[in-house]
């Protein structure tokens, strides 16, 4: 091990990685919720992408009516645990508020963690199964989107079982979301949930390998398909291969799971990458003990995809920012020992509407840094969507917008593997509407 470098079990992490936001105390949540205007309109509610009743759940606060709150929130969104936590609310429900344009917004996002806090440590369950309809729906990934479309399904008396390929179900929530913003065991307490509705939830079984596509098409009346998204992408550039490399999902997997014997965190770390990952894995690194961060990003700051607040937050735990920098070779023999970069300058936009990044002629320089965390986003599950037979665009699973259906009439999809990556609302979203259109096609 080298010197400043740190090798961290489970037990040193847990105090540096614990949620940053403290709970409301009930007194609190009452203070909160009496701030509500019930507008009419509720434009709160117009802006959340599950459709949750803002208004509603705010109020049965108020009179004392929790149990009443959870079933308005999780009858819209049953990931409304993990929603509360990591929903962008500032740009969603939190950013429409009436209260807002005039004073400090409503705390809906803490409200609802109140409220679904509540409900999970009183063990009260509010979302109840169906009258079976003796149809059945295999659901091909346990993540946010296969969680909702099952218990969905589940309510409407569909039996579904969920495939998931990992240890744990739950997806980025349960692997991808570090537990400064949502702690591994909200995660899993949702998986609880949906798992209480009757769904079989089979873990470890990898569709294509633990079991083929056909077997589940002759034994299920509808698939669905919520299989996210692979590996991360790699920076293409020498030295890639050297000890000290992560890629950035892995890093926060083994901090959220409180593994993290294999990772050694250097003094000096430079992040490569521009979304809320990077912004994550950079706050976790310096949580673990590095002394120097660096979020190294090919654009601009306007440019950066990450939201402002996540931005604002690393800023404070003491992480910098390199913008217009592109790395170009990662240097050490053996160990990574610096990060070589090349200036930018945004030229005219590409095909996505972004400025391109272009390198600045004689501007390269090196970084001492002794760890590199790639944050580049994920690569598309090719051979999986492959076998299954599905059209795709542009890498992603193409299907009807109002009803989720694919290419294959019996096959559905959601998620991130439809939609390239994003909030868990927005999956949730999608599962929903997919698990409406698989129930009105096979119980027609």
């Amino acid at each position: 091990m080298s010197e400043g470098t740190s090798e961290l079990g489970g037990g040193v992490a847990v105090g540096r990685l614990n949620e940053v936001t403290p709970p409301f105390s009930s007194q609190a949540a009452l203070d909160e919720a009496a701030r509500c205007l019930y507008c009419f309109d509720a434009p709160c509610a117009q802006a959340c992408p599950a459709a949750v009743d803002v208004s509603a759940f705010i109020r049965k606060i108020t009179t004392g009516n929790l149990r009443g709150a959870a079933r308005v929130i999780l009858q819209a969104n049953p990931l409304g645990a993990s929603c509360a936590r990591v929903c962008p609310v500032d740009e969603l429900c939190e950013g429409a508020c009436v209260v807002g344009k005039t004073n400090r917004p409503v705390a809906i996002g803490r409200l609802q963690r109140s409220v679904t806090d509540w409900a999970a440590a009183n063990s009260k369950s509010v979302l109840r199964a169906g009258r079976p309809t003796g149809k059945r729906v295999a659901v091909i990934g346990g993540g946010p989107a296969g969680l909702t479309c099952a218990a969905e399904l589940a309510q409407l008396g569909h039996a579904v079982t969920v495939f998931e390929a990992r240890e744990k179900a739950g997806g980025l929530n349960t692997y991808g979301i570090v537990p400064l913003r949502l702690p591994l065991e909200n995660s899993l307490a949702e998986v609880e949930m949906v798992r209480g509705l009757g769904v079989a939830i089979r873990t470890g079984v990898a569709v294509g390998r633990d079991v083929q596509p056909e077997d589940l098409l002759r034994d299920y009346d509808a698939l669905f398909v919520a299989i996210g998204l692979g590996g991360g992408a790699h920076l293409g550039v020498p030295g890639e291969e050297l000890s000290g490399v992560y890629e950035a999902l892995d890093l926060i997997a083994a901090a959220k799971l409180g593994d993290l014997g294999h990772i050694r965190i250097g003094e000096r770390v430079a992040v490569v990458g521009g979304g809320n990952t990077a912004i994550d894995a950079a706050t976790v690194a310096r949580r673990l003990g590095a002394r120097e961060v660096t979020v190294v990003y090919r654009r601009g700051q306007e440019e950066m995809p990450a939201y402002k607040y996540e931005v604002d937050f690393a800023r404070g735990e003491g992480v910098n920012f390199q913008w217009l920098a592109a790395p170009v070779r990662i240097v050490g023999k053996g160990q990574v020992a610096g990060l070589e970069c090349v200036r930018t300058q945004l030229a005219a936009p590409d095909e996505s509407g972004r400025r391109r990044p272009q390198p600045v002629p004689s501007s390269k320089y090196v970084m001492a840094v002794d760890t590199v965390i790639k944050a580049l986003g994920q690569a598309p599950l090719a051979s999986t969507i492959a076998r299954l037979g599905l059209q795709v665009k542009g890498g992603r699973l193409e299907v009807d917008a109002e009803t989720g259906r694919t290419s294959q009439p019996r096959i559905f999809a959601g998620g991130d593997c439809v939609s390239g990556g994003g909030e868990v609302v927005f999956a949730v979203q999608q599962a929903k509407r997919a698990a409406r259109g698989i129930h009105a096609a096979i119980v027609a």
